[in-house]
């Protein structure tokens, strides 16, 4: 058995395909394949279900993930401690739900790429049971994930909360709804309203908000990033969390802006998960304490 082809299922895995891993890892995808099926020969055990539309980990395999993961997190701890450049360049990869991506991920994904000029930051916009899926699975890093105030926390995870805020509408400064001090939800269903789609906290939020009555008209869509946009250009008003849009480029330049929402009360809640790990790589760790830093500085700025 060899390091190597431990590291070839592992990037199968998160990749989801022989051909993107083989791309890589700047291998060709028989000698990858070949590799892997010398591996499954060894261990008697079929690591992953080969399918026409791509590659996945198998169950047995996924069984076997967690020990795979380990020997590669103490081969990683090795060289980290024979100063070996191959972990200080690895990648880090981040799944995220994109309420927080311009205001919170942009700034400290560029500080952390000022420290580590050599490491790659792969950000994936998911929901958050890919997340949560991602994490389990060893193709996510770190994950960036809403809660309501009062859900559980998912038992598997090192969760750190970094933002607390509340849902908001979110309309262009030239909207009926703009020269409201609070919106109350009479006047949010006369509106078209921007939705997010359902796996989203968002859309949860809105549904109970909102107890089965329907706008006059709604778009759905995958996120806060494209929600805003849609505002901007003036289709309607959507709901988000406050930290999503205080910071964002549209509203700073006052293309979009908020209101609060008239006698809401809940709590949005952004945290910072991990997968339990005896090892967390080093450039894992330094851009978690930068996402912890950087949460508390947006914080201190906007009075939350």
């Amino acid at each position: 058995m060899r390091i190597e082809q431990l590291e070839y299922i592992a990037a199968v895995t998160r990749l989801g395909s022989i051909r993107r891993a083989a791309e890589e890892l700047h291998l060709s995808q028989p000698a990858l394949s070949e590799t892997v099926r010398n591996l499954e020969r060894e261990l008697g055990v079929d690591l992953l279900e080969r399918k026409r539309s791509g590659a996945k980990i198998s169950d047995e395999g996924r069984e076997l993930l967690p020990h795979i993961m380990s020997v590669l997190d103490a081969v990683d701890r090795l060289r980290g401690a024979a100063g070996d450049q191959h972990r200080i360049s690895r990648m880090v990869r981040l799944g995220t739900v994109n309420t927080a991506t311009v205001p919170l991920v942009v700034p400290t994904v560029r500080e952390f790429r000022a420290a580590h000029p050599v490491t790659q930051v792969e950000l994936v916009g998911a929901q958050q049971a890919g997340i949560h899926r991602g994490l389990l699975e060893g193709s996510f890093d770190l994950g960036l994930v809403n809660y309501l105030g009062g859900d559980d926390m998912p038992p598997g995870f090192e969760t750190t909360e970094l933002l607390r805020g509340r849902p908001v509408v979110c309309v262009r400064p030239d909207s009926p709804l703009a020269a409201m001090d609070a919106v109350d939800v009479d006047s949010l269903l006369a509106e078209p309203l921007v939705v997010m789609r359902s796996g989203y906290v968002m859309h949860r939020f809105l549904h109970r908000l909102l107890r089965g009555r329907a706008p006059v008209f709604s778009y759905s869509t995958d996120g806060a990033e494209m929600g805003k946009l849609m505002v901007a250009e003036g289709l309607g008003a959507t709901v988000l969390p406050d930290f999503s849009v205080v910071g964002d480029p549209l509203e700073r330049r006052g293309t979009i802006t908020v209101r609060p929402l008239t006698g809401e009360g809940t709590e949005v809640l952004l945290v910072l998960q991990r997968r339990h790990s005896g090892s967390v790589p080093r450039a894992v760790r330094d851009l978690h304490e930068l996402f912890v830093r950087n949460a508390a500085a947006y914080r201190a700025a906007s009075g939350a």
